[in-house]
């Protein structure tokens, strides 16, 4: 029996059995312990292969596909330190809902805890952040190949957002001939190997039903807060509200045109706050917000309902308020809850809005990085899509900008982290092939130099700002100490680029 021929067949068992999930996008990092999940990869032709040298940069690469092609993507690495360099994306797949499925290979156990090379702890290692969690035996044919595909699609078929880690081990030899060791194994398993669909399939998840009472609150005053959504969503959003007469704040990631644009300074005027608080019901479609003042709005208002509507699972509601969490798309859940015509009845606000947008072109002319901010709609690629960075990049844009309704913008507003981010743009361009603009900051830049080997495979153009403000100029807005916040905070962060 060849250890290294079975390895292969085993894998080759797993890689297959992704496909059937819908994985078309594979990302490989190089590593021997790997080499049976790499080489069943390279001989499976339903797959998208994408390598990088970077484990971190690849998971983030992997963020970014799936970003685009709203479809899980699978993540290939060796034992021990490379598995951990995965942890940002997983964390970050979690908060905002792309499907990840990281194959980790790994020693055998009777190398583990004994002193061993490159052999760590891998199972458990990323505690609750993955969806779900599979700690694979190594290969043996005493386990039916039925157990190892079955164990697969329950992990997929339910996984409706966030990471699946698959922990592999291979024990060795990895590298060989291949001879007929495991064929009568992998044949058990019939047709499944002609057929396209999953070994066992799983009822989907039931979404939230139409609530019978929208006739009623759709008659009242509300207000339509826009989160994180696709571009064909804030495009419907945008109309919804619209037809409804209620003020649509929108997020910089709603792709709903902002209506009311420069949120986070007319929201600062009394008379916009007090206007709002007639508001008797608040329908949030999207989550992750980013501007400080509709933040701060969000978390005061007192609505008799306050509902969110968002794909993902969760409370998404750090004020807690009373009200309703509906789990549905929201493009499904705007047609089961039809807008009827009404007159605005926010005169305020929209006086508000634009004498905050006057304010800034007023001062467009000028250099800084609040300029760019304002301004980066004129440099948007047509037909294209743009990636924005974090800190304090995208809470500019947010703030002095307006960008056109149902252009695709992309960024990581889950945990919000400055890391990946020119591997994330990297996925979202291939995924896509799209034209793409993507500006960050100097800092996330320095944190991501390998991914510029990334942005030398691009299928379309692709131009990137770096944003050279010395490094880390949010934390100067903090309302710290000043000789504190300089040394700690402001100068720990200066970095010539």
């Amino acid at each position: 029996m060849s250890v290294s021929a079975f390895n292969r067949r085993w894998a080759a068992v797993i890689l297959e059995a992704l496909t059937r999930h819908g994985v078309r996008h594979i990302c490989i990092a190089p590593g021997s312990r790997s080499t049976p999940l790499t080489l069943a990869a390279a001989e499976n032709s339903a797959f998208i292969h994408h390598t990088h040298f970077d484990e971190r940069g690849l998971g983030h690469l992997a963020l970014g596909l799936a970003k685009v092609s709203k479809q899980p993507v699978a993540v290939i690495v060796t034992s021990g330190t490379a598995v951990a360099n995965l942890y940002p994306a997983l964390i970050e797949a979690g908060l905002t809902g792309e499907k990840l499925i990281l194959l980790t290979a790994d020693r055998p156990p009777e190398l583990i805890d004994c002193g061993a090379n490159q052999a760590i702890r891998q199972p458990g290692m990323f505690a609750s952040h993955p969806t779900h969690s599979i700690s694979l035996p190594r290969p043996t044919q005493d386990i039916p190949a039925r157990w190892l595909v079955s164990t697969i699609d329950h992990a997929l078929g339910t996984l409706h957002a966030g990471g699946v880690h698959i922990n592999c081990p291979f024990a060795e030899p990895l590298y060989g001939e291949m001879d007929d060791t495991g064929i009568s194994w992998q044949q058990r398993l019939g047709d499944w190997w002609q057929d396209d669909k999953p070994w066992l399939r799983e009822a989907p998840r039931r979404e939230s039903e139409k609530q019978r009472d929208w006739f009623f609150w759709r008659q009242k005053r509300g207000v339509v807060v826009a989160g994180r959504m696709s571009a064909e969503e804030g495009k419907k959003v945008a109309l919804w509200a619209q037809t409804l007469g209620w003020p649509l704040i929108g997020d910089v990631l709603s792709q709903t045109g902002q209506p009311l644009p420069c949120a986070d300074l007319w929201l600062g005027n009394a008379k916009a706050t007090s206007e709002l608080q007639q508001a008797q019901i608040v329908v949030q479609l999207g989550s992750s917000l980013t501007g400080k003042r509709l933040l701060q709005w969000q978390a005061s208002c007192e609505p008799e309902e306050y509902w969110i509507v968002d794909d993902i699972e969760g409370r998404l509601d750090p004020a807690h308020h009373r009200g309703r969490r509906l789990i549905a798309n929201i493009a499904d859940w705007l047609e089961l809850h039809p807008a009827e015509k009404r007159q605005p009845w926010c005169v305020e606000i929209p006086r508000l809005a634009e004498q905050a947008m006057q304010a800034v072109i007023a001062r467009r002319d000028a250099f800084g990085e609040a300029q760019l901010a304002h301004r980066i709609s004129d440099y948007l690629p047509e037909q294209g899509q743009l990636f924005v960075g974090n800190s304090l990049v995208v809470r500019l844009i947010d703030a002095l900008s307006q960008l056109p309704a149902g252009y695709p913008v992309y960024s990581n507003r889950g945990a919000s982290g400055i890391d990946g981010l020119l591997s994330t743009a990297a996925g979202v361009q291939r995924a896509s092939g799209k034209p793409t603009l993507a500006i960050v900051g100097d800092l996330s830049a320095l944190y991501d130099l390998n991914a510029l080997a990334l942005l030398r495979q691009v299928s379309a153009p692709l131009v990137l700002i770096v944003v050279n403000n010395n490094g880390g100029q949010i934390f100067s807005l903090l309302p710290t100490p000043k000789s504190e916040r300089e040394r700690f905070l402001s100068d720990a962060a200066k970095r010539p680029f």
